[in-house]
């Protein structure tokens, strides 16, 4: 065997690969499963989950989150303001048409502590940061 063949099979080869790459026509598929996990261990830190149901959940988080994202997008689109802009009102409004009853109050509840954690957060970080010269009002 020459070393040219060796060569031209090892570009052969990356050639092939890099096609199979660039021919993919498969979207990153979003996963909870990590965040479901630590949710049900938070809950009942002593049962456990099959990947079967683990699955079923997962499909019913992406489904709900797809459709909270398609009645957003219809409420943005359709105001009278024509804004581009995705606010948190929009968000909230699109989870009031979309959950029924009490869980929607629960829902908007539970974002709202989310959100207030998250900014608290940020803000703290941002803070320590010795790039920072500003102070937050108390």
């Amino acid at each position: 065997m020459s070393p040219t063949k060796v060569g031209a099979k090892k570009t052969v080869k990356n050639l092939k690969t890099k096609k199979k790459y660039e021919n993919s026509t498969t979207r990153c598929k979003r996963s909870f499963e990590l965040y479901i996990y630590k949710v049900l261990k938070q809950v009942h830190p002593d049962l456990s989950v099959t990947k079967k149901a683990m699955n079923i959940m997962n499909s019913f988080i992406n489904d709900i989150f797809d459709r909270i994202i398609l009645e957003v997008s219809h409420l943005v689109r359709f105001s009278d303001k024509k804004r581009k802009t995705l606010r948190p009102r929009e968000i909230q409004t699109a989870v009031k048409l979309l959950f029924p009853g009490k869980l929607v109050n629960y829902a908007i509840k539970d974002g709202v502590k989310a959100l207030t954690n998250y900014n608290f957060y940020f803000l703290k970080q941002q803070q320590d940061s010795p790039f920072c010269n500003f102070q937050v009002q108390k």
